[in-house]
């Protein structure tokens, strides 16, 4: 098990947010107490996603160039990314950008779809000759493919983009990529290694290629949606479009510059049960809760929760031994971003405690209820749909 609490103060001062439900803070908390959940049942029929909002991505990535060599994925993250540093007042700030430090969590990229067809059908009618794949590949992939894009070209247009030149570290690993992404960006600033960093990810749900990877897993969502804790006949996720990025820096660094913070990152632990038994994955999640540090009587949970099975159940029999902290679902909402997940909760939870409440319920099944009084802490959490349990404290300033 890994965690990391915080010696150092550690803020929250930047949130960039671009998801189904729009972008930006007030649009996100409009649409959250308004429960606006935007879901496509149709486009990639039987499967359901929650599409993208509409994006003009002009405001930031301004140059055509840069937006026509990146695919959909990496400009929804160099757009979070964007808000997030406007949010946290340094965008353009070279003298900060150029030591920021950035940690991505990303999946391994698009497919180009055209030329994954031209070679199966090629192949199909039997017009391939030695060396046919070779070719096909050398000719028709622009350099920045090899059969999907690199996984670390997000941050790499994060820094051509925006200047961010610090350090960088791009993790894969599906939803566990989200939780380490902030646990060692956290840590970094908690042992003076850092002062500020850019933490978060992005996905492109609405992608054939994707569908059909998890489709072999039996994971997707299909024919109707509904919330994730309404799933337990029919489990599965829906595959969620979004970015969600955040600046994180030691109080004294952001005090310094005269920011003001969201919210207080005090800890993110991690761990990997085996799932071999039943009740691992709740075990798991007890161990993490321990190590969070004092919780408070005025507390919620935010959880990436994907519907899946049998993570989902385990997850609520966790839940169900916590009954005093109101629960969120962010999956009901967004949809599954997979490595995007946790940063989206942690956002979520510095944007509630900014605003002085937990957004309103949005689930059938009574799982969830209403918070009348302010929440003074947030506990994110994320078990992965396959592998990877990890949990945050979030707190109140």
């Amino acid at each position: 098990m890994t965690e990391t609490k915080s010696s150092t103060e550690v803020w929250i001062t930047g949130i960039g947010l671009a998801t189904s439900l729009g972008e930006g803070l007030d649009a996100h908390w409009e649409a959250l107490n308004q429960r606006r959940i935007k879901v496509d049942e149709k486009g990639f029929a039987p499967c359901v996603v929650h599409p993208q909002a509409p994006l003009n991505f002009d405001a930031q990535i301004p140059k055509k160039g840069d937006q026509r060599q990146m695919e959909a994925w990496q400009r929804i993250g160099t757009y979070a990314a964007g808000l997030a540093l406007e949010s946290a007042g340094v965008k353009g700030n070279q003298e900060i950008l150029a030591r920021m430090d950035m940690v991505v969590a990303a999946g391994g990229g698009e497919r180009d779809l055209t030329v994954d067809s031209n070679i199966l059908n090629l192949e199909a009618k039997g017009n391939s000759a030695p060396g046919f794949l070779n070719e096909r590949l050398m000719n028709d992939l622009r350099p920045t493919l090899f059969l999907a894009q690199l996984s670390n070209l997000l941050a790499g247009n994060i820094a051509i983009v925006h200047g961010v030149t610090g350090s960088s570290r791009t993790f894969m690993g599906e939803e566990a990529a989200g939780v380490d992404a902030a646990r060692i960006a956290l840590a970094r600033i908690a042992n003076g290694q850092s002062d500020i960093a850019l933490i978060g990810g992005s996905q492109n749900g609405e992608r054939k290629d994707i569908l059909v990877l998890y489709e072999f897993g039996g994971f997707n969502l299909k024919d109707r949606f509904v919330p994730v804790w309404a799933r337990s006949d029919k489990p599965g996720f829906a595959l969620g479009s979004g970015g969600a990025f955040l600046v994180i820096e030691s109080r004294a660094h952001a005090e310094a510059r005269g920011a003001k913070p969201f919210a207080r990152l005090t800890n993110v632990v991690a761990d990997m049960a085996r799932r071999k038994h039943s009740g691992e994955i709740t075990s798991t999640l007890e161990k993490l809760w321990s190590k969070l540090g004092k919780l408070a009587d005025k507390g919620a949970i935010i959880t990436g929760a994907t519907g899946a099975e049998p993570v989902t159940s385990e997850e609520r029999a966790f839940l169900a031994a916590h009954p005093s902290f109101p629960v969120r679902a962010s999956g009901t909402l967004f949809g599954h971003t997979m490595e995007t997940q946790f940063p989206l909760g942690l956002a979520l939870a510095a944007l509630s405690l900014s605003r002085g409440a937990l957004f309103p319920a949005n689930d059938p099944t009574g799982l969830e209820v209403e918070m009348s009084s302010p929440p003074s802490q947030i506990v994110v959490i994320g078990a992965g749909h396959w592998r990877g349990e990890g949990m945050a404290l979030v707190e109140a300033i």
